[in-house]
C-alpha cells in the first residue's frame, strides 16, 4: 500500500531531521488529513537561519526547477481567490456526463414528465454550479525557516453542503506536490550544525462532492 501524500511529507521529512529533534514536530493529526497542519516548532531564534543563510541566489540554485512561482512566493504576495466578481462560483470546462446522462422525465412512481431541452438545460446548469467544489487558495506563511516561505496552499470550500438534499460536502480527492527547502539542524547552540534539505510539501488539487 502507498503512502498518502501528507505521510509521505511526513515521512521525509523525520528522515531527514530526526524524529528525535526537539525544535521540529508535526501536530499529531491523522495523515490522510489535508492541507498539512501548521508546524509546531521550538521559538529560539537560534534556530532560525540568519541573514546571510537568505540569500536568494545561492538558493534559487539548490532548489533549482522545482522553483513554482505559481506556488510559492519569497516575499508576501497579494491575496488570491477563485470567486467571480458576482462572488459565485463558476465551473471551468465540460459539464461531467454523470449530470449530462441524468433522467429528468422519471419519477418514482413511474410516471413520466415532460421536460423541454431550455428547462433540462437551466436545471442541469443549476445543479453542476451547486454541486461543483472547486480549490479555493490562499497564500501561507510557513515561516522563516522554509524557502520560499510563502505558499499557495489549496482548500476545499466548506461554506454549504453540495448535494441535493443536504449532506454532502466538497472534500479533497487529488494532491500535488511542491518541493522547498527546510532549515535543518543538527546539535545544541553551539555546537549545532546548520543547513538547508529539500522537503516535500503536498497541495489539494483538486476537490469533490462526497459523503
Amino acid at each position: 500500500m502507498g503512502l498518502s501524500p501528507t505521510l509521505l511529507v511526513y515521512a521525509l521529512v523525520c528522515v531527514h531531521l530526526g524524529v528525535s529533534q526537539h525544535f521540529f514536530r508535526l501536530r499529531p493529526l491523522p495523515s490522510e488529513h489535508l492541507p498539512v497542519p501548521d508546524l509546531k516548532e521550538d521559538p529560539d531564534p537560534e534556530y532560525d537561519p540568519r541573514e546571510q543563510d537568505l540569500a536568494e541566489k545561492p538558493l534559487r540554485k539548490k532548489l533549482g526547477s522545482h522553483f513554482d512561482p505559481n506556488f510559492m512566493a519569497i516575499s508576501a504576495p497579494l491575496p488570491v481567490n477563485l470567486t467571480s466578481p458576482d462572488g459565485q462560483w463558476k465551473p471551468p470546462g465540460h459539464m461531467p456526463n454523470e449530470i449530462k446522462k441524468l433522467d429528468l422525465t422519471e419519477t418514482p412512481y413511474g410516471k413520466r414528465l415532460k421536460v423541454g431541452k431550455k428547462a433540462r438545460r437551466k436545471f442541469l446548469q443549476l445543479l453542476w454550479t451547486y454541486t461543483y467544489c472547486p480549490v479555493v487558495y490562499t497564500w501561507k506563511d510557513l515561516g522563516v525557516r522554509f524557502w520560499p516561505r510563502y505558499i499557495k496552499e489549496g482548500n476545499c470550500s466548506s461554506e454549504r453542503s453540495c448535494s441535493f438534499p443536504e449532506g454532502m460536502s466538497c472534500k479533497p480527492v487529488k494532491s500535488i506536490s511542491k518541493t522547498f527547502l527546510r532549515w535543518y539542524c543538527q546539535g545544541f547552540l553551539r555546537q549545532k550544525y546548520c543547513t538547508w534539505i529539500q522537503v516535500q510539501y503536498p497541495i489539494i488539487s483538486e476537490c469533490k462532492c462526497s459523503c
